[in-house]
C-alpha cells in the first residue's frame, strides 16, 4: 500500500470514529434530557426532539430488526470495497469516513435498542440524527467524486 493510500485509510478511519463518537454522545444527551414527543426550539425551524425509529430513513421498513442489521453490514462492505479500489481518489476518504461512521452510529442503536434515536427536527421534515446526515453527505460526496475525473487521469 502506498503512503498516500495508507494516509487515506487513516483519515477515513479517524473520521469514521469521530462521527460514531459524536453521534452516540448526541443521542445519549438527547435521551437524558428529553422524553419522546417533546420538542425544544433551537433556532428558527430547527428543533430537538426525541423519537425512536425501528425502520430505515423516515420510518420505512419499520420493524426490520435483523434484516436491517444485515443490510447495514452489506452497505458497510460495499463502502469498504469501493474505498479499497481507489482510496486516493479526491474526496474518497471523506465520503467513506462519513458513510461508515454514520452507518456504524445507527447500527450501534439497532443492536442496543432495536431502533435508531432521532432528534433533529427541521420544519415538517421527518426527524433524523447526525449519523443520518453523515450518510447523506457521504453518499453525495461519493457521487461527486465519481462524477468528476481525477486530475491525474
Amino acid at each position: 500500500m502506498s503512503g498516500e493510500a495508507a494516509r487515506a485509510w487513516r483519515l477515513a478511519g479517524a473520521l469514521c470514529g469521530l462521527v460514531v463518537v459524536l453521534d452516540q454522545a448526541a443521542k445519549a444527551a438527547i435521551e437524558a434530557h428529553l422524553v419522546p414527543g417533546q420538542y425544544v426550539e433551537v433556532l428558527g425551524p430547527l428543533e430537538f426532539t426525541l423519537s425512536h425509529n425501528s425502520g430505515v430513513a423516515f420510518g420505512l421498513a419499520a420493524g426490520g430488526g435483523t434484516r436491517l442489521v444485515l443490510v447495514t453490514a452489506l452497505a458497510l462492505a460495499v463502502v469498504a470495497y469501493v474505498f479499497t479500489r481507489d482510496p486516493t481518489r479526491p474526496g474518497m476518504w471523506v465520503a467513506a469516513g462519513l458513510l461508515a461512521g454514520g452507518a456504524l452510529g445507527n447500527l450501534a442503536d439497532r443492536v442496543r435498542a432495536d431502533a435508531v434515536t432521532d432528534y433533529i427536527q427541521i420544519g415538517s421534515w421527518p426527524a433524523f440524527n447526525l449519523a443520518d446526515a453523515c450518510v447523506t453527505v457521504g453518499v453525495l460526496l461519493l457521487a461527486l467524486s465519481y462524477a468528476r475525473e481525477p486530475a491525474d487521469e
